[in-house]
């Protein structure tokens, strides 16, 4: 679903009715195409998110954490010059199209009361960020474009800001029945009518499109020709009326735990979902696009590592192929100590020069009761007695080979875990701490001498501080950590004695510390407690098993991979965890 005008003018109403007037705090550019405004209102502190990127763009309050970096760029130090302290005096939509402009009062270098412009474009892979004057002439653009890369437009200080082409659409709000009664009557011949709306009217998303037509004909893929145009025409009036009026049904489209689609009126089209209404535009928007956005930063940001341990990972499982072959290849050592065995039994019938002896093998018989006849090929060029000596030096050598290739296969099978937690322990990655946290660990591990973005000298000292913090319905802490160094650092280092352990049973997940502070946790603690562990684990499904036990009864072995210990005294409880459940004791 895309972030289309009607959502725009949606957020842009809420804007407007609880942040209009704010002045602008702190501004924050959380990553390159996004930025943050901390306001300042006569409701309470606002953070408007704005995002200029290909993927997610959108505008609108937010209340996600977002870690910022450490040196500020170029844009946001801009904002900062400008903007701290500006009130936000007027919002307005670019007739029906997805462009925002933001105006706010300042005061320029001299300290005379100025006008400054925030234009949002949020139009898929040409969003952009725009800042300018009172006279619209850009001050500075997030991403910048001459000539070359836009004949119909440049972005560039010191020029004037012009709006994109809409092309041969239209907008919807400027029109009357007639006017849509004469766009009926001259469509192409066999477009449904979905492709009519969109292809005609600006801003109207595919989905929303879609919804105009099944409130009509109660389908979505009719075509304009089996339309009755009466119908249609109400129903795309009633829902370009709910625009003018902004009378906005924020609403969610959910299969089960999956996020389909959003929109600022209902999407009665998906009847077999649930359709799940939100009091604001910034809480639907928080929603649909939290892990959405978390995954694409942790893909972006954490390829080398993910590459580094998918090679890890086909190195360790080609060596454990082969290893086991060799070890499949050892369990011929019983025959070859058989063989050496009958031809010293029988070594006065053998001659040098012997290719292939057939004898008797006085330990199996046949089924007509005589003695099985076993096929022994001999090396010419030695004595009956040497050869018997070779079939025992194989046998030896496959036994050694046994036991060594065991324990090979036993390191290899215990890296492999390793490795699928780090895998794991990617998916919990939030912030560039989290992930600077997993280089660390990988790079102490000896999986990388150098990876980018780590830097040992700032590393060096510092504790593991971004582990999750919940808070169960009867006050307790729940402590999380999102990675292995974290689970060391809240198992090890922070956990007492009297506080419990939790982790989801043979499988890779959280360290999860029930925080007791000398009260006896109910039973309700250690469910909520077992659940956060479980739905931290690669672990599905339900009545997932969780093992706890007290902090003091865990141990990690001298010399372990980071993450990894040793428990013996254990209960087992289990638990189906709910999502949103756990997403509301979430605290940090």
């Amino acid at each position: 679903m895309a972030f289309d005008a009607g959502m725009l003018a949606c957020t842009l109403s809420e804007i407007k009715k609880t942040a209009l007037g704010a002045r602008i705090e702190k501004v924050y550019q959380p990553e390159k195409d996004e930025i943050i405004l901390q306001m300042r209102s006569h409701e309470g502190g606002k953070r408007l998110l704005i995002n200029a990127g290909s993927n997610n763009p959108r505008i609108g309050f937010s209340t996600l954490p977002k870690e910022n970096p450490q040196n500020p760029p170029m844009f946001c130090m801009l904002l900062r010059k400008y903007l701290q302290g500006a009130k936000l005096v007027s919002l307005s939509q670019a007739d029906f199209d997805r462009i925002a402009f933001l105006e706010f009062e300042t005061r320029d270098e001299m300290g005379f009361e100025c006008t400054r412009f925030l234009i949002a474009e949020l139009m898929g892979k040409y969003s952009n960020l725009i800042f300018a004057d009172g006279d619209k002439k850009i001050i500075s653009a997030l991403k910048t474009a001459d000539f070359s890369l836009d004949s119909a437009r440049q972005l560039l200080a010191g020029g004037l800001y012009s709006l994109p082409s809409l092309g041969d659409k239209i907008s919807p709000l400027g029109i009357d029945e007639s006017e849509f009664d004469k766009l009926l009557g001259s469509a192409p011949a066999g477009i449904s009518a979905d492709k009519f709306i969109t292809r005609t009217f600006s801003g109207i998303s595919s989905a929303v499109a879609r919804e105009i037509a099944f409130r009509a004909t109660g389908k979505t893929d009719t075509a304009l020709t089996d339309c009755v145009p009466r119908l249609l025409k109400e129903s795309f009036f009633e829902v370009m009326g709910a625009v003018k009026t902004e009378s906005f049904s924020p609403s969610l489209i959910c299969d089960g735990t999956k996020l389909v689609e959003y929109s600022f009126i209902p999407l009665t089209q998906y009847t077999s979902f649930e359709i799940k209404p939100f009091e604001s535009a910034g809480q639907l928007l928080d929603t649909y696009f939290d892990s959405r956005d978390k995954d694409l930063r942790v893909r972006q940001r954490a390829s080398d590592i993910l590459r580094l341990l998918t090679n890890a990972e086909t190195r360790i499982l080609k060596k454990l192929e082969i290893q086991r072959a060799e070890l499949a290849e050892c369990e011929k050592g019983a025959i070859y100590k058989k063989y050496g065995d009958l031809i010293t039994a029988n070594i006065y019938r053998l001659s040098r020069g012997d290719r292939i002896v057939r004898l008797e093998d006085y330990e199996a018989m046949t089924e007509n009761g005589e003695f099985e006849i076993v096929e022994i090929e001999l090396d010419t060029r030695l004595s009956p007695s040497a050869n018997a000596q070779r079939y025992y030096k194989k046998y030896n050598k496959t036994k050694t080979a046994k036991t060594e290739l065991a324990k090979q296969i036993q390191l290899g099978e215990a890296e492999l875990e390793y490795i699928y937690t780090v895998f794991d322990a990617l998916t919990r990655a939030e912030t560039p701490t989290d992930l600077a946290e997993i280089r660390d660990e990988l790079y102490r591990a000896g999986y990388a001498s150098k990876m980018k973005g780590y830097n040992e000298r700032e590393k060096r000292g510092k504790s593991c501080s971004s582990y999750m913090q919940f808070e169960t319905d009867d006050k307790m802490t729940v402590l999380c950590g999102k990675n292995n160094s974290q689970n060391d650092y809240i198992t090890h280092r922070i956990a007492a004695k009297t506080d419990y352990w939790f982790h989801a049973k043979n499988t890779p997940g959280s360290h999860v510390i029930l925080v007791t502070e000398g009260r006896e946790p109910t039973d309700r603690d250690f469910t909520q407690a077992a659940e956060i562990a479980a739905f931290h684990s690669k672990a599905e499904g339900q009545n997932i098993a969780v093992d706890y036990t007290l902090a003091k009864n865990v141990k990690k072995p001298a010399g372990a991979k980071p993450g990894f210990v040793i428990y013996h005294t254990n209960y087992t409880a289990y638990v189906t965890p709910d999502a949103e459940k756990i997403a509301a004791m979430r605290k940090k």
